[in-house]
């Protein structure tokens, strides 16, 4: 992705086309790892209520099970539409400006360091979250609602997507369509960083020493490397994260104030609930989605100097 290739035949893609194709690559792979996400956030927020005696949910594929047997398939995708509204701003923000930020810490240059490569993905990461974080509070809140057969009316906190927005505006105020906005800019640029930076380093060693060339299985290999770098480093912020997106207003008296809760009620280990579906998760949706970038881009520019040059 971020690594410029020099070749007569490959002319490099423009900023629109990156921004339009991370935009693409990102909806791409949440339709393909949307279970596993709401999986996710089912088992981050188990144990915020102890009313119960028992875990409702065990491991991603037992909540899955879980889900599908007394929700219906669909409760897998609940959110989806705010979830695909999501990325469709978010990423053609963080990804498809990484290269072009990159550009501007460099003044220019090709050669980026490590050090504007991570100042670059703080940035479109920050710049992310202030553009798309409502349409992350309602995915958040549409994937930690339980959908009961036959209607279930008491359990249905929205009906619908727009539903959802009008309701949180109207009761919490718009401040509330930025609810853990803090929070989610710091994972971000940790996600952004350890995302698109190793990305970044893996393809551009693997060019360079060409141990494969600039084609899938080099996508593929440095996507999921990408993937398990980034489930590691941002686990424990994106529990908190969760949390406090999906918490009834005044519950916490912020983010710090819920992972202190959070580590003083469940111990540390809670920052790590539901690790294995957020590998499981960020591993495939790095996969997917940087694989379907770099196709896409490929297909734009191909149709785009086809349009040019007519034969």
């Amino acid at each position: 992705m971020m690594v410029a290739v020099r070749s007569a035949d490959r002319m490099p893609p423009t900023t629109a086309v990156k921004v339009l194709g991370a935009g693409t690559a990102a909806c791409v792979a949440d339709l393909v790892t949307f279970p596993l996400d709401t999986a996710k956030v089912r088992l981050q927020i188990q144990g915020e209520s102890k009313s119960s005696g028992s875990l409702r949910y065990k491991g991603v594929f037992g909540t899955i099970s879980t889900m599908v047997r007394t929700e219906g398939a669909r409760s897998l995708y609940s959110g989806l539409v705010a979830g695909l509204q999501r990325q469709m701003s978010f990423a053609s923000v963080r990804i498809g400006l990484y290269d072009s930020m990159k550009q501007v810490y460099t003044r220019g240059s090709d050669n980026a360091g490590i050090g504007a490569r991570l100042l670059a993905g703080c940035t479109t990461g920050g710049l992310a979250v202030a553009v798309a974080q409502p349409t992350d509070v309602v995915k958040v809140r549409f994937q930690a609602q339980v959908r009961l057969p036959g209607g279930g009316a008491a359990a249905q906190r929205y009906s619908g997507t727009f539903d959802a927005y009008r309701t949180i505006a109207r009761e919490e105020g718009v401040r509330g369509l930025w609810k853990g906005c803090l929070p989610n800019i710091t994972r971000n640029a940790i996600v952004n960083c350890s995302e698109l930076v190793t990305y970044d380093l893996i393809k551009e060693l693997i060019l360079k020493r060409k141990l494969m060339t600039d084609n899938m299985p080099c996508h593929f290999t440095a996507a999921f490397a990408a993937g398990f770098c980034t489930t590691i480093v941002a686990s424990p912020v994106d529990v908190v994260k969760t949390r406090f997106m999906n918490s009834a207003p005044g519950r916490y008296r912020g983010a710090t104030n819920c992972a202190i809760t959070m580590l003083m009620k469940e111990g540390p280990q809670a920052f790590y609930k539901g690790f294995v579906p957020s590998f499981l998760r960020l591993g495939s949706w790095n996969i997917v989605m940087f694989v379907s970038y770099e196709q896409i881009k490929r297909g734009m520019m191909k149709a785009h100097q086809s349009w040019q040059s007519p034969v």
